[in-house]
């Protein structure tokens, strides 16, 4: 048996299921009717694509090689340790202060990092796909960002156009 319940979080009430185990309660939290959507209104959009056998044959490899006993002693609650420090100074009467932001993280080509990790786990005959000529340093190309010639030529074009006020003085 379950007994079913509210509960406050986070400035809202949310339904509750609690089941006796062992010697406690587990609290399991539901969501209300109109939080459940069909699935069908989420990923009937998604098109069929055809995964190249070699891509498959990669990501399987790396999956297998990869794959371990979970460990939850590797995580850990970043924010609630910050936070255990940070009560800790206020309570020694030390001066808090600001900590400065995270640097931004770098950036990769996430095919280039599955191959070099599928290659330092084992040996595996990849034949990367033919494309666009790729500039070096170059790690990920998000959006076509017109060259410095084109800008030129676009800061060159309105500098000829005259101007529709004229200037005094």
């Amino acid at each position: 048996m379950i007994a079913i319940g509210t509960v406050m979080f986070t400035t809202r009430e949310h339904i509750i299921a609690l089941e006796a185990r062992g010697k406690g309660l587990l609290g399991v939290t539901l969501r209300y009717p109109y939080e459940i959507r069909k699935e069908a209104e989420y990923f009937d959009e998604i098109p069929d694509e055809k995964v190249p056998k070699d891509m498959l044959e990669l990501a399987s490899h790396i999956v297998e090689t990869k794959t371990a006993h979970f460990e939850p002693e590797k995580f850990h609650d970043h924010y609630e340790n910050a936070l255990i420090e940070l009560l800790k100074k206020k309570r020694a009467g030390k001066k808090v202060t600001r900590v400065a932001g995270r640097e931004a993280p770098k950036v990769i080509n996430l095919m280039d990092a599955l191959r070099r990790s599928a290659k330092t786990e084992k040996k595996v005959a990849v034949r990367p796909k033919r494309g666009r000529k790729r500039i070096a340093g170059q790690t990920e190309m998000l959006l076509s960002i017109p060259g410095r010639k084109s800008r030129q030529a676009a800061s060159s074009k309105k500098a000829a156009r005259p101007s529709a006020r004229k200037r005094t003085g």
